[in-house]
């Protein structure tokens, strides 16, 4: 056993199962992190795109998608301390164009059967998904709303930086749009991230990536973090494949040499747009796990980072929510993270928050147990994929005390 406490046995089988992915040609490569009271444990496996030689790096640049939710809702936070923002207050000030929303009769109906919004959108329902505004994950092409979400180019679907408009020209789009929820009332997922976005640069007068830059990355030293990758570092940028459905092989979804990543984007996405490295995102883990503290730098206070942390939807919300079948019966939601409420797995200790990347990512810190985990691959839907769900239950395994 180790001075923090886990199995260097148990983090060895931990290696050979993860390994057993990439052997069998289902991923390409990985990099799985565990780290417990300051000791950090870094496997490094496969390659950097399919039948490549080019060895995975522990510096590989991913795309983290949904992993960028969780930077944006800190960022947000800043506001919040600084009385720049406050939760329950209106966002129309800022955002005139979801000011005096309509909302569908039913979320499946005509874009013109519409009611009023009985209130205004606010901070806190962008933070908790709770705008009435976002993603249908099941059959989303039966949904009127869906189909002119995605004629406008407003980024329902995979993150794909190259064809999204610019944000002010992105907020007159989604202005266009009815609500499909009244404010307040149902958790929906993506949206009010990508809008909090558009929020942070319009509150601090700074694009968001730069407040970005400023606020967060450079104080953490997250130097590889950003919604671009610079041309001297695209070696660097791993292959990225989805799933195809009718072969049931991976297909290139963007490569590094002609990569939507290679270049600033129009819209920078709170979402889903960020690239970063293993060791970057373990920085921004490691802050929150210290309060907010990281070294000698304050990003956030105690009081913020456990407000983000803590369930934040109600059980009326929940009720009617749904992302994956079963998902508000052991987790809800914080500000930018899932919270776990039950206790039905080995890893699903009540307090672990985090997020999974639909590009192939994952995080999760605990508090109570000290842990942080981290696994970076470059196959989407790690959400629903062996590799995410075992690799939870290998990094608890592995604690020996």
């Amino acid at each position: 056993m180790s001075t923090a406490g886990l199995s260097r046995a148990r983090l060895g089988h931990m290696h050979d199962f993860m390994s057993g992915y990439v052997e069998r040609g289902e991923i390409p490569g990985l990099i799985t992190l565990v780290s417990r009271r300051g000791e950090v444990h870094v496997d490094v496996i496969g390659t950097m795109e399919l039948g490549s030689a080019a060895p995975m790096r522990r510096d590989t640049i991913f795309r983290i998608s949904s992993m960028t939710k969780p930077i944006t809702a800190v960022a947000t936070m800043i506001l919040l301390e600084e009385c720049k923002l406050r939760l329950d207050e209106p966002v129309d000030h800022w955002l005139p164009e979801l000011a005096e929303r309509r909302v569908l009769k039913r979320p499946g109906g005509p874009l013109n059967e519409t009611v009023p919004a009985k209130r205004s959108i606010t901070v806190r329902d962008l933070l908790t998904f709770c705008m009435g505004l976002g993603q249908i994950m099941a059959s989303p092409d039966t949904y009127p709303i869906m189909q002119a979400a995605n004629e406008l180019q407003i980024g329902m679907g995979p993150p794909s930086p190259a064809v999204v408009p610019e944000p002010n020209e992105w907020m007159h789009r989604l202005g266009q749009l009815p609500l499909m929820h009244q404010p307040g009332e149902q958790w929906v997922y993506n949206t009010g991230s990508d809008v909090l976005g558009v929020l942070i640069a319009r509150v601090s007068g700074k694009p968001f990536e730069t407040f970005l830059r400023k606020r967060i990355f450079e104080p953490l030293g997250m130097k590889d973090t950003g919604f671009s990758v610079p041309e001297t570092s695209l070696d660097r940028l791993a292959t990225s494949y989805w799933p195809d459905n009718a072969s049931g092989k991976l297909a290139v979804y963007d490569n590094a040499t002609n990569s939507q990543w290679s270049h600033p984007p129009a819209f920078p996405s709170g979402a889903g747009g960020l690239v970063s490295t293993i060791d970057d995102y373990l920085a921004f883990a490691r802050m929150l796990l210290s309060h907010g503290r990281y070294n000698n730098e304050r990003i956030l206070s105690r009081l913020s980072v456990e407000t983000m942390t803590t369930d934040q939807l109600t059980s009326e919300q929940k009720a009617v929510s749904s992302l994956v079948p079963g998902f508000f019966e052991n987790n809800s939601w914080g500000f930018g993270v899932s919270v776990a409420t039950r206790r039905h797995d080995i890893s699903s200790v009540p307090g672990r928050y985090g997020w999974d990347g639909g590009m192939g990512t994952s995080w999760y810190s605990d508090p109570r147990e000290e842990l942080i985990i981290i696994l970076m691959t470059q196959c989407a839907l790690a959400s629903s994929n062996p590799s995410n769900v075992n690799f939870g239950t290998l990094a608890y395994q592995a604690i020996d005390d």
